[in-house]
């Protein structure tokens, strides 16, 4: 099963790292595998940690995607790195096996430390049109617009019918990355 969360990874100065991934879930292990080049894989390579961060705030989602990382964190409890603070739940993880690839690497993880902080009510439509969008727009390079349109409009229905604040500004943020990729790039790469 792979699971949209959150993962806070750090560097050996401290410099931590907010990124929305698809995670695999194994249970108690985890399989992490970023896109090269990857701050959060240079991170986990160099500090052998990262944490998976349980969220309904799709801002987050939407503001990793859109040059906005200035979110709230707070000290981990049992290793030494940072999880965001309003993180409905968290799960520290240990990089215990790697397994290079030329374009996604496997890292695999154990957790090492669960704990869960609010309730999660689940998830409304405007946030699930938000975590759709994101990973569109995390994939704007590789689809033709004409997919990317389609998407978008069937997406917007959930939003204009059940968006709260959060909701509304993070699709904001999603469709002006989106106008200013199509002023540069007409058309993906690739696609005819």
């Amino acid at each position: 099963m792979i699971r949209e969360i959150v993962i806070t990874s750090w560097n050996n100065a401290g410099r931590t790292h907010i990124a929305p991934m698809g995670i695999h879930d194994q249970g108690r292990q985890y399989l992490v595998m970023p896109f090269k080049p990857s701050t959060t894989l240079d991170n986990i390579l160099e500090t052998g940690y990262a944490v998976m961060n349980c969220t309904d705030d799709v801002r987050i989602y939407a503001g990793c995607l859109t040059g906005r990382r200035d979110f709230a964190l707070c000290n981990t409890e049992r290793i030494a790195g940072k999880r965001l603070a309003g993180a409905l739940a968290h799960t520290e993880l240990k990089l215990v096996r790697y397994e290079e690839d030329g374009q996604r690497p496997r890292l695999y993880c154990e957790a090492v430390h669960e704990a869960s902080h609010q309730t999660f009510r689940g998830f409304n439509r405007a946030q699930f049109s938000v975590l759709e969008a994101a990973i569109l727009v995390s994939r704007l390079h590789l689809l033709p617009w004409k997919k990317i349109e389609t998407e978008i409009e069937y997406l917007r229905i959930g939003v204009d019918k059940t968006a709260g604040e959060r909701e509304l500004e993070a699709w904001h943020w999603l469709m002006q990355r989106i106008d200013e990729f199509r002023k540069t790039h007409p058309e993906p790469a690739g696609v005819s």
